[in-house]
């Protein structure tokens, strides 16, 4: 079974997966690949029997063999460097935007924006405050690191657009995530699925029928690399350190010991992905047998084109596509369909990204002298609020790891113990690392396992082919 699953060519159909349990066969290697990096590699899914058109390959294509991959935002030859004709660009920009929403919200009745008060979320506001004035605006507060609550409100409050807000409980989006899980599709790890659980659930509570999610625009406007992301990526080495590196004394209770160590054992693409995640000697353990390497292995796919970067924020781009994919769009895709609603993503409205890509020069997308990315956004925000906080410097979005260690550890290892079959490995490292779940390194890879046990146990029934199975060893020999 292949399926078109991105938001830049449409919106996916799951339904066919209910229609057709014979492809429901959970892959071991997609198993660890969400160990490892936090999503599935496309074009494979959770599924063996099942491939995904993600975008960047094409639909022409059997997904099951080895196909092209392109990168189609390329910048080179493909973006003006000045306007060929001088126009009012905020002008025409507020107006496509209006129409994007239009035509990705036709759909919805009581469409609620998700409005983290960054770049992206203010300026759908402002068109929303035009296009579809009846949306409501909620805010998730994820983590203790930064509150972008104020902003938000009064942004929402000024355009006359209703505003809500949720504070992370980690342990009321555990359980919202679990009541979930059965009906979830397929399968990611991305760091935001719990929350995403936790918005869903209270947009459907309070009559809601549609989320309006700010991703899309980063593969056309860009993203400039820092300095800090230069030396990150420099550090990893695809090293292979001993299996409990991180646990040493005076290892274990340091963040930025722990991230240089795991970053040691990741390759410079799979740095680019978000978050901390098991290694490679970790992952074998969890499965009692040597399987990250095949995991790995996937990422070949995508390697000649990343490397026909002609910068580096474009091979940035490049490698975080490959998660945007299969993470940050696929946990909005797959949680909205269990959790009964629409879900629009206005930043891949065709029309809008064309003109942006082709005809948009590449100083209103990034400052050249300064760096400073979305130069266009950041103007039509401005000709609104002036300069907002959470516009000019806005990190990244937190989510409660140690919180949710914290509150549901007893959970996970039950869960633990209902998959021994598949992950045999899960307890051992639950019951090792229980002692280091404050340290967010180690809270991280325990989200990892309480994203996956819980679904592999609603889908008992799908997840024979995680274990080994002797008789298809002996046919492969």
């Amino acid at each position: 079974m292949q399926i078109t699953m991105s938001p830049y060519y449409g919106t996916p159909d799951f339904t066919v997966l209910d229609r057709h349990p014979e492809y429901h066969r959970v892959d071991p290697v997609s198993v660890a690949d969400l160990l490892r990096n936090a999503f599935v590699y496309p074009p494979h899914s959770i599924y063996e029997g099942v491939k995904l058109v993600t975008f960047g390959f094409s639909a022409h294509q059997d997904m099951r063999g080895t196909p092209d991959f392109h990168f189609k935002f390329r910048n080179a030859g493909e973006v003006p460097e000045v306007e060929e004709r001088p126009q009012d660009w905020i002008a025409v920009y507020h107006r496509m935007l209006c129409d994007a929403i239009t035509r990705t919200c036709a759909d919805m009745r009581s469409p609620w924006l998700l409005q983290s008060g960054g770049k992206d979320s203010t300026t759908l506001a402002i068109a929303l405050a035009d296009a579809r004035p009846d949306a409501t605006c909620i805010t998730y507060l994820g983590g203790r690191e930064e509150n972008e609550l104020d902003s938000a409100r009064h942004v929402a409050t000024r355009l006359g657009l209703r505003h809500e807000a949720l504070v992370c409980d980690p342990g009321r989006a555990y359980d919202r995530y679990l009541a979930l899980a059965a009906r979830m599709p397929l399968l990611t790890a991305d760091f935001a699925l719990l929350s995403y659980a936790d918005l869903a659930t209270e947009v459907a509570a309070r009559d809601g029928d549609g989320l309006i999610d700010g991703l899309g625009a980063d593969s056309y406007f860009g993203t400039p690399v820092d300095r800090q992301q230069q030396l990150t990526v420099r550090l990893a080495r695809g090293l292979r350190l001993p299996f409990d590196a991180t646990g040493l004394p005076g290892v274990a209770g340091s963040f930025p010991l722990c991230f240089a160590l795991g970053t040691l054992q990741m390759t410079p693409i799979e740095r680019v992905f978000p978050g901390s995640r098991f290694s490679d000697a970790e992952v074998d353990g969890l499965f009692g047998r040597d399987i990250a390497r095949q995991s790995r292995e996937r990422l070949s796919l995508f390697k000649a084109e990343i490397a026909s970067a002609t910068s580096a924020w474009e091979w940035r781009d490049m490698s975080m596509s490959i998660a945007g994919s299969a993470g940050a769009f696929a946990k909005g895709l797959y949680t909205a369909h269990a959790a009964g609603l629409g879900v629009a993503y206005p930043f891949c409205d065709r029309a809008l990204r064309e003109w942006i890509h082709h005809e948009v020069p590449r100083r209103q997308k990034v400052d050249p002298e300064t760096g400073l990315n979305k130069v266009l956004i950041r103007r039509h925000i401005a000709a609104h609020f002036g300069e907002l906080p959470y516009v000019q410097r806005k990190g990244s979005f937190r989510f409660d790891v140690c919180g949710l260690a914290a509150q549901r550890f007893e959970q996970v290892h039950a869960f633990a113990g209902q998959a021994r079959d598949a992950l045999p490995g899960a307890v051992a490292w639950l019951e090792r690392n229980r002692g280091r779940l404050d340290n967010k390194y180690h809270a991280s890879k325990f989200y990892l396992l309480a994203v996956v046990l819980p679904w592999l146990a609603a889908h008992a029934a799908d997840t024979a082919a995680v274990a080994p199975d002797p008789r298809r060893e002996s046919m492969a020999a």
